[in-house]
C-alpha cells in the first residue's frame, strides 16, 4: 500500500517498520508499492523490486486496483503467478495479502476474483492473509473521505495484521 493521501510518517511501510522495531525486531521495510498500481505494473517492476540485497520477505498485496478497474480476474491471477515465481526463484519468502471484490462488477466476477488468492496460496504453498483490509474496508472511521483508502487509524489496523503474519515467518 503506497500510502495514498497520507503524510509519509503514516504510510503503512513506515508504521509497520516502526512498530516492529519498537517490539525489538531488527527489520527494515522497503516499500515497493506505487499508488494506483495494478498487478501488471507490479509484474513490470518485480525484477527491480527484488534486486535489493538481503531481502528476506515480500508481502505481495497487488490486485485491488485490478479489481476496481474491472480487469479480468484470470489476467490478475496470471500476473500474480509470474510475480510469485520471480520471487521464489530468488529464494525469498512471500506472504500473499488477498483482496475481496464487491459485487459492483457482478457476482460471477466477485466469485472468480475472490478465489485468486486462496488458489495461489495453495498452489505455491504461501501464507495467506485472506483479506488485507479486514476490519478496515467499509468502516468510515478507518478510511479517508473517498471510502477506499485507509486513513491513519486504518493503516494501524492493517499494520497489526501484517505484523502478526510477518512474525510467524521470522
Amino acid at each position: 500500500m503506497a500510502g495514498y493521501g497520507l503524510p509519509k510518517e503514516h504510510h503503512l511501510s513506515v508504521v509497520l517498520e516502526n512498530n516492529l522495531q519498537k517490539e525489538g525486531h531488527t527489520i527494515a521495510i522497503i516499500n515497493g508499492s506505487v499508488s494506483g498500481s495494478t498487478s501488471s505494473g507490479g509484474l513490470n517492476r518485480i525484477d527491480w523490486a527484488i534486486s535489493e540485497p538481503n531481502l528476506d520477505l515480500v508481502v505481495l498485496g497487488l490486485g485491488a486496483n485490478d479489481m476496481l478497474r474491472g480487469i479480468k480476474p484470470n489476467e490478475t491471477k496470471k500476473n500474480l503467478e509470474k510475480i510469485i515465481q520471480a520471487i521464489q526463484n530468488k529464494n525469498i519468502n512471500i506472504i500473499l495479502a488477498g483482496m475481496l471484490a464487491p459485487t459492483s462488477h457482478g457476482a460471477s466476477y466477485k466469485k472468480e476474483f475472490d478465489q485468486i488468492y486462496p488458489d495461489l496460496a495453495k498452489q505455491y504453498n504461501l501464507p495467506l492473509i485472506p483479506f488485507l483490509l479486514e476490519g478496515v474496508a467499509l468502516n468510515p472511521e478507518l478510511n479517508q473521505n473517498d471510502g477506499i483508502h485507509p486513513n491513519e487509524k486504518g493503516t494501524v489496523v492493517i499494520s497489526k495484521t501484517l505484523e502478526k503474519n510477518i512474525l510467524k515467518i521470522k
